[in-house]
């Protein structure tokens, strides 16, 4: 299998309205996909506000063979509350994917704070049973935690065969993520790894000048998106790197690069963790615009969206255009201020970031 798997989590939108998926483009994306040899398709419950499980029955389940397609989805254990939701929850996906089995099933985003639920829940066991029903060929989870957390459970859950890990080369020794510590403890239980995240939700598509032109000095031929993706396809024990492809340009690169996949030399690895370095020192907060973190929120904050317009605040100061677009978001939703401190966002967060904090520091910057 080629190692660049389809992440349905960023597809086109119609007017930028996440739910609202471009089904026109989203077609043309898959079918480029597949014509090439590509075959990895990720999903989850949540993305696209339930819609892009959706998406894939229609314009993958229905109109392709199901050995010609691997499809992995995963069970939105932090929007569970009783037990009886994972057998209605795990059959609505099979409908909505219009498909009679999963080839790869996860728990989603598991953490200390959710492992309590799981154990009580027994979610490890329905899966488990699902599998040996036949519903699904491959269990295991995707996972937001600390090293030492996902030792423990490994450890508790031997019959895991693969994780979802963020991954890419920021984070890769970073003491909040843990993606090397991560990954090396799949390496050690013998279970392979999927990588999510290897582009930061774009963040490493798009560098600062001075870390770009390290890149491009090697290979001034290769995109820089390509050495974020090329990094984590480098691993030895990982199987699949995804990226969620919004247009053809995006997708066309990837595969130019990942159809005959080279890994990264130890030259090309020195290289990418001296742009690491210089890309850091810019970022002010580390979003990558997943938005879990707005799933439950009571006051509606556009969380992402405030997060990203002081990024670019940040790095360019406080322009007339950014304090525009901030009363634009803020009139359709929640203003940073209007955060009640309740906690949902920091339980979701894959990247740890004290969100209250941090929209603490956008209301004084914009609400000026």
């Amino acid at each position: 299998m080629k190692k660049l798997g389809f992440g349905l989590m960023r597809l086109p939108t119609v007017n930028g309205v996440w739910e609202n998926i471009d089904m026109k483009k989203a077609r043309a994306l898959i079918d480029e996909y597949m014509k090439e040899g590509f075959c990895y398709f990720d999903t989850a419950y949540v993305y696209h506000g339930g819609n892009s499980e959706k998406a894939f029955g229609e314009l993958v389940a229905k109109r392709y063979p199901r050995d010609s397609y691997l499809l992995t989805s995963k069970m939105p254990i932090f929007k569970i509350k009783e037990v009886d939701e994972y057998e209605q929850i795990f059959a609505e996906q099979l409908e909505r994917c219009q498909v009679e089995y999963f080839d790869n099933y996860f728990l989603h985003s598991i953490g200390k704070s959710v492992y309590g639920k799981i154990k009580e829940h027994k979610a490890f066991e329905f899966i488990a049973r699902k599998k040996a029903e036949g519903k699904i060929k491959h269990i295991g989870f995707s996972f937001h935690d600390d090293a030492e957390t996902l030792d423990m459970i490994l450890t508790e859950h031997p019959e895991t065969e693969l994780v979802l890990l963020q991954i890419n080369y920021i984070d890769w020794d970073d003491e909040s993520i843990q993606s090397r510590k991560c990954y090396e403890v799949c390496v050690k239980h013998g279970v392979r790894v999927a990588v999510m995240e290897p582009l930061k939700g774009g963040a490493l598509a798009n560098l600062p000048e001075d870390a770009a032109k390290v890149l491009l000095e090697r290979e001034p031929q290769m995109s820089i998106a390509s050495w974020g993706i090329r990094f984590a396809a480098s691993l030895e024990n990982t199987i699949v790197v995804l990226s969620g492809m919004s247009n053809l340009q995006q997708l066309k690169d990837n595969m130019g690069y990942m159809k005959d996949f080279k890994p990264l030399s130890d030259d090309e690895m020195k290289a990418v963790f001296k742009a690491a370095e210089i890309t850091k020192s810019t970022i002010a907060i580390p979003c990558t615009a997943c938005k879990y973190c707005v799933e439950d929120c009571p006051q509606k904050i556009a969380i992402p969206e405030y997060f990203a317009i002081y990024n670019n605040q940040h790095k360019f100061g406080l322009l007339p255009g950014l304090q525009t677009t901030f009363r634009n978001i803020a009139n359709g939703a929640g203003k940073p201020s209007d955060c009640i401190e309740c906690g949902q966002c920091e339980e979701h967060c894959p990247q740890h970031i004290k969100v209250i904090d941090s929209l603490k520091t956008v209301a004084e910057t914009f609400e000026k």
